[in-house]
């Protein structure tokens, strides 16, 4: 079996997600699996580290027996020997350094959202056409273990006709005062490209897409319920961006999916995100690595009657869905699946027009929000 090296830029991996999901998590576990099987031959990725901080990358490169990184991203992507630019670096800085690494002829895989404007993202997929290279955007919220259970109930046509969709997502991230904050400052940001409505409806974007059908219109409330926060420093600072949004997505075949998203609640549920989805046959609720379900079959058949405590135990009536296989990490899995698209031209969904339909569904979300009306989203 022969070894392919695929030289692989990682612009971003001194943040959090850059660092542990994209390069611990992925591309150095596929290195240690031996590479990816594509055909008749092992496709091994070899990372080179690419960002601002030489000091934070020259540690990670230590950390982890890496040999190679630099601080100047076109000296990276001369490098004849890299086919691929990754970018998880803020949003505000996707779209200059992809372009770059286009106009150099690599193949680009890039964090959502990739730009912040739908037309940005369609102009970086239209220059990517023209050079011959392929794209991506992650899409990691697909191949959780709960996600791809219930995609398995949805093929498998347990729900019958389904009626709607109704997801929770969120914890609180504390203000970054009196408990450092989980999460980066940018996010509370809106000149940074933060808030939670271009985080997450990128997410649900495809997610929605991907399992149910297309969203075709949309009626959403952003909120920033808190004003003020402090940044990595201990700084004081101004949230300007929204960090909660309520929201309905009609999608095609007259499902209903309603989804809340929040950085400000306080978690009462199994999982920081769960799903039900309900149908006319059965229906059933999926988090990260969990799915439950309840067929009509063994459907309870309540009466209301607020005087008396219900007999029923609603949650034994749910029952769980076995796992069936071995799951692995959602982005180790979405890499996988595009390195064999650049190597073998293998099938991969979720290119940049893509991430360009959730970019949208984000602006038309706010513009909803700020005009206080129901935006049809186009097709």
């Amino acid at each position: 079996m022969a070894v392919r090296t695929v030289g692989v830029v990682l612009n971003g991996v001194t943040g959090r997600m850059g660092y542990r999901q994209h390069l611990v998590r992925s591309v150095l576990a596929i290195r240690e699996r031996g590479g990816v099987r594509v055909g008749d031959d092992l496709v091994v990725p070899e990372p080179i580290l690419v960002g601002r901080n030489a000091n934070k990358l020259e540690e990670i490169a230590r950390r982890h027996d890496l040999a190679r990184w630099t601080t100047d991203l076109d000296a990276a992507l001369g490098d004849p020997g890299v086919e691929v630019y990754f970018d998880a670096q803020v949003t505000s800085a996707h779209v200059g350094a992809l372009s770059r690494a286009i106009a150099a002829g690599k193949h680009v895989y890039s964090e959502k959202p990739v730009a912040a404007s739908p037309g940005e993202v369609e102009e970086l997929a239209r220059l990517a056409d023209a050079a011959g290279v392929k794209h991506g955007v992650v899409a990691d919220k697909l191949y959780l273990p709960g996600i791809r259970k219930l995609r398995r109930l949805v093929d498998g046509g347990f729900f019958g006709r389904v009626l709607s969709v109704r997801g929770e997502f969120g914890y609180w991230v504390f203000e970054g005062d009196w408990q450092p904050a989980q999460r980066p400052s940018w996010n509370y940001r809106a000149q940074d490209g933060g808030g939670i409505v271009v985080d997450m409806f990128c997410h649900w974007s495809y997610l929605l897409e991907g399992l149910f059908g297309p969203v075709e219109a949309v009626t959403a409330r952003a909120v920033t319920h808190v004003p003020e926060r402090w940044d990595e420093g201990g700084t004081r600072y101004d949230a300007t961006a929204d960090d909660a949004a309520y929201a309905i997505f009609e999608l095609a075949g007259g499902v209903v999916a309603q989804v809340n998203s929040s950085w400000a609640v306080r978690v009462h549920r199994d999982e920081l995100v769960e799903f039900q989805v309900d149908g006319t046959r059965g229906s059933a609720v999926a988090g990260l690595r969990n799915c439950v379900v309840q067929p009509r079959e063994i459907t309870p058949k309540p009466v209301w009657d607020p005087d008396v405590p219900s007999s029923i135990d609603f949650r034994a009536l749910w029952q769980e869905v076995p796992d069936n296989e071995v799951f692995d990490n959602g982005f180790l899995v979405q890499w996988e699946e595009f390195l064999r698209h650049v190597v073998a031209d293998a099938p991969f969904r979720h290119d940049f027009r893509s991430g360009a339909r959730g970019v949208r569904l984000a602006a038309l979300g706010l513009e909803s929000s700020r005009t206080g009306r129901r935006i049809e989203v186009p097709a």
